[in-house]
């Protein structure tokens, strides 16, 4: 992985700030084995500390250490893979599998809207007539990343037209009615290929089903989902943090406490996260997670927040910032992405008080 971290580095604010390696985001991440992580042994995973979705929880962290953008990617691809190990369609997991596991083909979660609708926070952008035994789609998916031109993968969560029970299909870039824009103007992370997808009459036949019964299958996948996401913030809280702590060693040591208090909380946050993720808690107890998701977001402010107060004026001099600045740009994503914090805050709120 050192290869990875190195190009990584070197390319962080490239990557952060143009569209110029934006296909080249995802043959290095595959290239190095990295969505193999958390897969099992016998449909090609790689082998691992926990051999399950906490080595990727891990590994996006790991790579958001370096760029939060390749990690954005990172988080859109292995999720895809999590959505087919959580199927009940076999035959679509062995189809695709492969291709998304060496990164030929990209794979793009296109659930964001699907975990607010779970948790009741908006409507489903995506509907479906049914065809056959398949659907037709038609809607729009405002914000998906990992979209790759040159071939990707999309799962969405579709809420049929007759009132029947919403399901989770998937569709490709050349399917007949896919019309994908252009790459969305990010202030950051803009090597991610994020962009926009609108459905016009997309067939889904049955093969093309994820899960048949939306609801339960989110709420079973939900902890994956979200806990890949934190993974980002993991990362970055972390690289902030080493830092602060370097700059502190030489010269502001009165920020030393506050930076290894910060680093305990991040530690068992991680901690709580993983634990959460592998013993299953978090599929019944969902508002644990949220507020888990929150809490890590805080640390990310804090850890940025340090690594300014570490620096003091040089982290304004482009010669002297030392990538601060894409880590202040990266953590302003942290709080917006889907489910941002107001919405898990909403959705905390309105737990609240149903159970009073």
């Amino acid at each position: 992985m050192a290869a990875l971290h190195e190009w990584l580095a070197q390319n962080a604010d490239t990557l952060d700030q143009t569209e110029s390696l934006n296909d080249a985001v995802l043959p290095a991440l595959a290239a190095h084995g990295c969505f193999r992580a958390g897969v099992p042994l016998a449909l090609g995973g790689a082998p691992g500390a926990h051999n399950d979705v906490r080595d990727a929880i891990l590994g996006i962290a790991e790579v958001a250490r370096h760029s939060v953008t390749a990690a954005f990617v990172y988080w859109g691809q292995r999720s895809f893979i999590e959505y087919l190990l959580q199927s009940q369609n076999s035959a679509l997991r062995d189809r695709l599998l492969p291709s998304l596991l060496d990164g030929t083909l990209a794979g793009a979660t296109g659930l964001s809207n699907a975990m607010k609708f779970l948790s009741g926070m908006e409507p489903l952008s995506v509907h479906a007539t049914a065809d056959g035994d398949g659907w037709v789609l038609n809607g729009k998916l405002a914000w998906i990343t990992n979209l790759r031109p040159q071939r990707f993968v999309a799962a969405a969560a579709v809420a049929p037209v007759d009132g029947a029970t919403p399901l989770v299909a998937m569709f490709c870039s050349g399917d007949a009615g896919v019309q994908r824009s252009g790459n969305l103007q990010l202030i950051a992370l803009r090597g991610s290929h994020t962009a926009a997808v609108q459905l016009e009459n997309v067939a889904a036949p049955a093969d093309y089903i994820i899960a048949p019964q939306a609801p339960e299958w989110l709420a079973r996948v939900r902890p994956a989902f979200l806990g890949m996401q934190c993974g980002m913030s993991l990362g970055l809280a972390a690289a902030a943090l080493d830092k602060a702590a370097a700059v502190a060693a030489n010269g502001r040591g009165q920020l030393s406490e506050s930076i290894a208090d910060a680093q305990r909380e991040l530690d068992a946050l991680t901690r709580q996260l993983l634990d959460g993720v592998a013993d299953g808690r978090f599929v019944t107890a969902a508002p644990q997670m949220f507020k888990l998701r929150i809490a890590i977001a805080d640390v990310v402010q804090q850890a940025v927040t340090l690594e300014l107060q570490a620096k003091g004026g040089h982290a304004y001099l482009m010669q002297e910032e030392d990538g601060f600045a894409r880590r202040l740009r990266e953590s302003a994503f942290i709080p917006v992405i889907t489910p941002s914090i107001t919405q898990l805050q909403a959705a905390l709120a309105k737990h609240a008080a149903a159970t009073q």
